[in-house]
């Protein structure tokens, strides 16, 4: 008999049971929540005559709609504030641990969790954005869920899920310098495509993955939502535990110790089965850059864009309409294209080790005349650590402008967005048409050193030439 994987164990442990369609009622052991889904699921369980059943099990911060520029209240942005006046009444309400930002604890919800020690491995998550995916970095089974799921999973603590099959992707040998988790993961969508993973969770491994921080697997897990999967994860392992210990919500003294042994219990067996198997080699992956509308669109910075030509019929009118959206021409290089704007953070790439990479960069030459760069934060804790390594200082002498902590113009739910046909170059997760706040804004995906790289050169630029 076959082993099992990290999945298996997991959700066999948190199914209360299976229901007649052969889908299965999970118990969800944290839910995290935030200002934009949470309103009208707490309006929902009003009308139903239901209150929050496990109030100390769900979370919640603001993050999507605050300003990076001044935290000031009323917020100037008469919905936005009354989304966070929304979200301060249902919490306390129902009892539920919002952390705002008088706590010193904001930040984005995916940034917030782990570096609290809320995320913690063999748990199941959820949480009302997409890429909730993150936190299966300390391998938990985490689900972006929707309005009506996050009301399922405050009145019930539990979701009606299908069991999805699992796919290792393995990353053997070695990453080189100037190359990051980011493009690690842009090289698996561009492989397997963004909707490759549909009906698969993603357990990441090898020993690429083996050897990254645990805020480098959060970049990876981050994404596996763009590639189609329902979920990525990486098996715990002492790394994930020494990220763990003494954090504010982990297990203490010898409950520490039990945690620690059941942790490891869970990772998948040697012997474990799965539906795929996918093997990338880590050498073989360059800085990269998205060119197009979906994350998929994506070549080494040294690479020219694909001809039409070269591509099967099924690509090819994607590759056309991105190519006349993005003004890109077929066969050129990357390197080279000009950009007007460059955005540092989000929740895929918001946390210190990405800062300090950018900030690597920065210290080489200032901000290209005409380039607007933004560099934000993804918590309170971030920018604190950030300012006691003396990073904003490094930022705002090289033209950078440092902001308050935010989801900020990841998805420009707030201030921060691309005006007109603007190209920025951004170290968030989505490449969408009017994604960053401008319907024909135009957005190019790459790491944080590479984000600033293109910052002072002012056009698409290889990290590798200044580090």
């Amino acid at each position: 008999m076959s082993g099992r994987s990290l999945l298996d164990k997991v959700w066999d442990a948190h199914s209360v049971r299976q229901l007649p369609g052969g889908q299965t009622q999970l118990f969800i052991g944290l839910h995290l929540i935030h200002e934009v889904t949470s309103p009208q699921a707490f309006d929902s369980l009003r009308e139903m005559g239901l209150r929050a059943r496990f109030p100390a099990r769900t979370f919640a911060t603001v993050d999507h709609i605050v300003p990076t520029h001044t935290r000031k209240r009323p917020l100037a942005d008469e919905l936005a504030e009354q989304m966070l006046q929304a979200l301060e009444r249902n919490t306390a309400e129902s009892g539920i641990r919002f952390f705002d930002d008088a706590s010193g604890l904001q930040g984005i919800v995916h940034v917030i969790g782990p570096e609290l020690g809320l995320t913690q491995p063999g748990m199941t998550i959820a949480c009302g954005d997409s890429h909730t995916s993150t936190h299966g970095a300390f391998g938990s089974l985490a689900f972006g869920i929707g309005t009506s799921q996050v009301r399922d999973v405050l009145a019930t603590q539990c979701l009606t899920m299908a069991r999805p099959k699992v796919r290792r992707i393995e990353v053997g040998g070695k990453l080189a310098s100037g190359v990051y988790a980011k493009d690690v993961i842009l090289a698996i969508i561009r492989r397997l495509g963004v909707n490759g993973g549909i009906g698969f969770a993603y357990e990441y491994a090898g020993p690429v993955l083996e050897s990254m921080s645990i805020e480098e697997r959060l970049t990876v897990c981050n994404m596996s939502i763009e590639g189609g999967a329902r979920c990525g994860y990486v098996n715990p392992d002492d790394t994930t535990y020494a990220y763990l210990r003494g954090r504010q919500f982990t297990p203490k003294g010898a409950a520490w110790d039990r945690a620690v042994a059941w942790w490891r219990s869970i990772a998948s067996d040697a012997d474990a089965a799965y539906a795929d198997r996918v093997a990338l080699e880590g050498a073989a992956i360059a800085p990269s850059v998205t060119f197009g509308i979906n994350p998929g669109q994506n070549i080494a910075v040294d690479e020219r864009l694909p001809r039409l030509e070269d591509v099967g019929p099924d690509a090819r009118a994607s590759l056309e309409e991105a190519y006349a959206f993005m003004a890109l021409r077929p066969g050129a290089p990357i390197a080279g294209t000009p950009i007007d704007v460059a955005f540092i953070g989000s929740c895929t790439n918001g946390r210190i080790s990405d800062l300090r990479e950018a900030a690597r960069v920065a210290r080489t030459g200032r901000v290209a005349h005409g380039v607007r760069a933004l560099v934000v934060p993804g918590s309170h804790a971030v920018a604190r650590e950030a300012e006691r390594e003396g990073l904003p200082e490094v930022f705002r002498a090289a033209g950078f402008e440092w902001r308050e902590p935010g989801c900020s113009m990841c998805l420009a739910m707030n201030p921060d967005k691309l005006v007109g046909r603007e190209m920025c170059a951004s170290s968030s997760n989505r490449n969408f048409k009017g994604r960053q706040g401008s319907p024909t804004g135009r957005t190019l995906l790459m790491s944080p050193a590479m984000v600033a790289t293109a910052a002072l050169r002012g056009e698409v630029a290889d990290v590798r030439e200044i580090l």
